[in-house]
Formats: C-alpha cells, structure tokens, sequence
C-alpha cells in the first residue's frame, strides 16, 4: 500500500525563505571582497545568530539582550535582500558596506558569546512569595468555676439527720455549703435559706432543703 508524504506549506514556505537569504547572503559577502569559502559562511553565521536569539527569547522573554541580537541577525538578512534585489550595484560595492561586512564576523560571535553564557532564570532563583501572618489571635481558656470533687457511694455519710431526710448528702458538699451558709449570715446576719443555698450549688430542692437541715 503506497503511503502519501503530505507536505507542510510552512516548512517549505521556510525552506524557500531560508534559501533565498542564504543565496543573497552569500552574493553581498562576495561583492563585499569575501570570496570563495568565505562568502559561504556569512549566511550561516547570520542564521546561527538569529538561531540563538530566538532560543534565548524562548527561555527568558525579558531579555533585552537576546531582542538586541534577534534584531542585529535579521536587520543582516533582510538587508542582505534588499540590497541584491536591485538596489545596490554589486560590481561596485561602497566601501561603508565592506566595513560591516567584514566586521561582521567579529560582530557576530561577540553576540553569540553573550548569548550562550548569559544566566538562565531557573524556578530558585525566582522570588516565592512570603506567607501571609498569622492574624488570629489565641484567646485565654476561661477560667471554669471550681466545683467539689466528685462523691462516690462509699463517701455518703449515714447522718441521723441525712437519713430522715430522705436524701443522702455527701461529706464535701455538706462541707462546701457551710462555708457558703456562713459566708450568707456574715453579710446579711441571717441564716441562708433553701432557695438561696439551691441557687449557689445548684442542686435540686430536696438536696438543698436537706443540707439547710443539717446546717440548721
């Protein structure tokens, strides 16, 4: 089975392009005085020129020098064009123009010298931004209210008075609302009541109602 090569119009519009520069190229160095081999490397060094710009541009857009040497390169081809195109007698070539031809070489690997050992920008070098403070603010735990430790089966006491009440009162807490019902009678010099006790432990009724019992 025959297999079809299909051809890419812009290679081969490159192609053609790259011919015809290098054709001029090579026809304006031999007016200029560079003959024979000479003449054949000017057009390669342009191109090489023009090839390491462009690839420096590609990696670090932002370099001016690498624009500077981009435009140097193809200011020599396009000019090279425009001057065998009719414009230039190649039979008597201005002795401006053999100057720059022949500086040329020289002009050309100081520009691809530049090039080649410029610094590449790598992802270190590149500044990372700092990280945002931290603006919270780390609040104090509040300090929880004191209360009696806990009171198991074995600390209820078998009071007389606890018994006939019904409701068994631990020691500690027996011992905590004391200080309370004293503290109560210092400042109002009376003796607390059920309701006041319940509202400062914060037991049921019954509980309080039973301590004020055993207070009493």
């Amino acid at each position: 089975m025959a297999h079809f090569v299909r051809l890419d119009p812009v290679l081969v519009q490159a192609v053609i392009a790259g011919a015809l520069s290098f054709a001029h190229l090579h026809d304006l160095a031999a007016a200029a005085g560079q003959a024979g081999w000479k003449a054949w490397a000017y057009p390669i060094s342009v191109d090489l020129l023009l090839v390491a710009a462009w690839r420096r541009m590609r990696t670090d857009t932002e370099n001016r020098d690498a624009w500077l040497w981009f435009a140097i390169a193809l200011f020599a081809s396009l000019g090279a064009n425009v001057a065998t195109a009719g414009l230039l007698d190649l039979n008597d070539v201005p002795a401006w123009l053999r100057i720059l031809v022949a500086g040329w070489p020289a002009l050309a690997f100081l520009g691809g010298t530049l090039l080649a050992h410029s610094p590449t920008p790598t992802p270190d070098m590149e500044s990372e931004p700092e990280p945002a403070p931290d603006l919270t603010v780390e609040r104090a735990p509040e300090s929880a209210p004191k209360l009696p430790p806990a009171i198991g089966p074995e600390h209820i006491a078998s009071d007389p008075a606890s018994a006939a009440s019904g409701v068994p009162v631990p020691p500690a807490l027996l011992d905590h609302a004391r200080k309370i019902a004293d503290a109560h009678q210092a400042q109002t010099g009376a003796p607390i009541d059920g309701a006041t006790l319940r509202s400062r432990l914060g037991v049921p009724a019954a509980l309080a109602d039973s301590i004020v019992l055993q207070l009493t």
